[in-house]
């Protein structure tokens, strides 16, 4: 029987942090992990794969419709799918092989298997038990099934967005049901291919939780590349017969039936955590009504010595969110202060233009009944956005109107992901939107959208 100071249960971008932390603070760690690759779902069917695809697809598109705009003139180019699952697999295969060098390296041991927990301390893997002080649950979410879908991912007809990584070819048409981050991915990587590609949605709007006019704005930017969307559908069934699929939905306003035949169907409706086999009841952990693991304001769950993080626990399902967790959950344990800022937290969107946010969004400064003030930026004023043919879309700041501190980023436009983190670091130092204003940014950059939007707040943008 080993014995542990921590055991970390399941090994995705919150397990793996928590552990190298737990091990660099002088904790004897391992980690608990039945795939046959650490990662987790972000590095292995999840976040890693879906870049590479999104990257291979965008660089297609860019070669394909705006290299002949810069000269670069030659025979456009064509799509070898093969190569480019090969690609994707050696993005994956480099960054797994990267978190067992970390393992090593911080000795940290990698007990292979599933994990159930036997009582206060005791962790199962196979026949053999291992013991620890503390017990960490970060076994990440699967996908949220839809009554009525049946997903076979083998079959590769509906599938949800494992499957939609590796599909046998590259399909004519694809219908997503849902249009959140993982639909509108997806749904761009075979888009930008060839694919004809639908979302059906249920709500009115796209992206739920984002600010209202980067919804607009993404659909319509969207819709121009050839995506097609139907909101409000309800989606009652889809069903797979010679090697083709069908989706009937009602459209809400009126109750009427309606129907989509497609080669693919993408089941995109969000994820659920993923707790099976752990026997959580038998040692008294306590669930919320969404099936989540109650935690208090320091990861503990209601069993003595066991925490939990990540997609396991309230809030968003983010791996950067996980990954903090997991950082102030091995402090904690430690016998430090961990501290996560849930009010800093970015979230991207990486079609093109990417999307990205932080903070509150316009309406949700406004229900909190302070007065606000809003400024924005369109890229089409910024010098490198247009050289980039990338013009669309806008930075959209919201600071308090009495004391100027920023409440809220949110980006639509070139580089995104990449821009939010100065307003995240600003707004994790209280700054108000005249310290981002009066900040020298490099000229040319897309990054001085981000300064012009805040310039917008006080006396003026310069280039609009």
């Amino acid at each position: 029987m080993s014995s542990y100071d921590l055991i970390v249960i399941g090994a995705g971008p919150g397990g793996y942090v928590c552990a190298i932390r737990a091990a660099q603070l002088g904790l004897k760690t391992a980690v608990v992990e039945g795939r046959d690759a650490l990662g987790g779902t972000c590095l292995n069917v999840g976040c890693i794969p879906s870049k590479a695809l999104l990257h291979s697809s965008h660089m297609y598109h860019e070669a394909a419709h705006n290299f002949p705009k810069m000269g670069l003139k030659g025979e456009p180019p064509t799509i070898d799918w093969n190569v480019m699952q090969g690609y994707k697999a050696e993005t994956v295969e480099t960054n797994t092989k990267g978190i067992e060098f970390l393992f090593k390296k911080n000795k940290i041991d990698w007990i292979k298997g599933w994990a159930s927990i036997e009582g206060a301390g005791k962790v199962k893997v196979g026949d053999e038990v291992h013991e620890a002080k503390n017990i960490v649950i970060a076994t990440g979410s699967e996908v949220s099934p839809l009554k009525g879908v049946t997903v076979d991912n083998d079959k590769g007809v509906i599938v949800d967005s494992t499957g939609a990584l590796v599909l046998a070819k590259i399909p004519e048409s694809m219908v997503v049901i849902g249009a959140g981050v993982i639909g509108l991915e997806l749904g761009s990587v075979y888009a930008r291919l060839g694919t004809k590609v639908t979302v059906v949605e249920y709500l009115d709007a796209i992206t739920p939780g984002m600010d209202a006019e980067i919804q607009k704005q993404l659909q319509r930017t969207l819709t121009k590349q050839g995506i097609e969307f139907v909101m409000g559908a309800a989606v009652q069934s889809a069903s797979e017969s010679k090697g083709r699929a069908s989706v009937e939905y009602k459209l809400r306003k009126d109750d009427s039936d309606h129907r989509l035949d497609a080669d693919v169907v993408l089941l995109a409706t969000g994820r659920r955590p993923y707790l099976d086999g752990l026997g959580l009841d038998k040692v008294g952990v306590e669930l919320t009504e969404r099936g989540q693991i109650k935690v208090d304001d320091h990861w503990a769950t209601s069993a003595k010595g066991i925490y939990a993080l990540g997609d396991a626990v309230p809030g968003p399902m983010l791996a950067h969110k996980a990954e903090d967790e997991g950082m102030a959950v091995a402090e904690v344990i430690a016998g430090r202060a961990g501290h996560v800022n849930y009010g800093v937290i970015p979230s991207v969107i990486y079609t093109a233009p990417e999307v990205a946010a932080v903070g509150m969004t316009e309406a949700e400064a406004k229900e909190s009944g302070r007065k606000i003030k809003v400024g924005k930026f369109p890229f089409m004023g910024n010098a490198r956005a247009k050289a980039m043919f990338a013009g669309d879309g806008f930075v959209k700041m919201i600071a308090d109107a009495e004391t100027d501190r920023v409440l809220g980023c949110h980006i639509i436009g070139p580089n995104a992901g990449d821009m939010i983190h100065e307003v995240c670091v600003a707004m994790e130092f209280g700054a108000s939107a005249e310290d981002i204003a009066m900040t020298c940014h490099a000229h040319p950059t897309t990054s001085e959208a981000v300064r012009e939007a805040a310039l917008a707040l006080g006396d003026g943008a310069i280039h609009v």
